[in-house]
């Protein structure tokens, strides 16, 4: 059996993105190996998400935010409390759509959960939803 242990993302200044995933989400840094690339590794519930600078990258080139494009999703209990968190940092549902601080907001969506979806510092999409809690 498969279980997913962490989702590796990459980023072109590796301090600016581990502030933002901490103060955006509160995560916490967790001891990470001296490994030849530089990176830090955060704790998102039993699993991590892993910085990984890469100043090549492989970045979307595309303005705005594209839901149907490569992404990964937290799951919350406390939707709007995240969405008031973020708007409270300056991100704006109402923003231009290309805006970097651009949130998209689906309250109601054939999902049957509320979603968001903003970019990070490098322009990776994260998705936000408050989900039903998988068994």
């Amino acid at each position: 059996m498969l279980s997913l242990d962490h989702v590796s993302i990459v980023v072109t200044d590796l301090d600016r993105s581990t502030r933002f995933y901490e103060e955006m989400f509160g995560l916490e840094r967790v001891p990470r190996p001296a490994f030849s690339i530089p990176g830090t590794w955060l704790a998102c519930g039993p699993l991590q998400i892993h910085l990984v600078l890469n100043a090549e990258g492989t970045f979307r080139t595309r303005p705005g935010i594209d839901n149907g494009d490569v992404h990964f999703a937290f799951r919350t209990d406390d939707f709007d409390g995240v969405l008031a968190r973020l708007t409270g940092r300056g991100f704006d549902e109402h923003a231009p759509a290309d805006a970097a601080n651009h949130l998209y907001v689906l309250r109601n969506g054939r999902a049957g959960f509320p979603q968001l979806y903003l970019l990070d510092p490098d322009r990776n999409i994260i998705e936000i939803n408050g989900a039903p809690r998988r068994a």
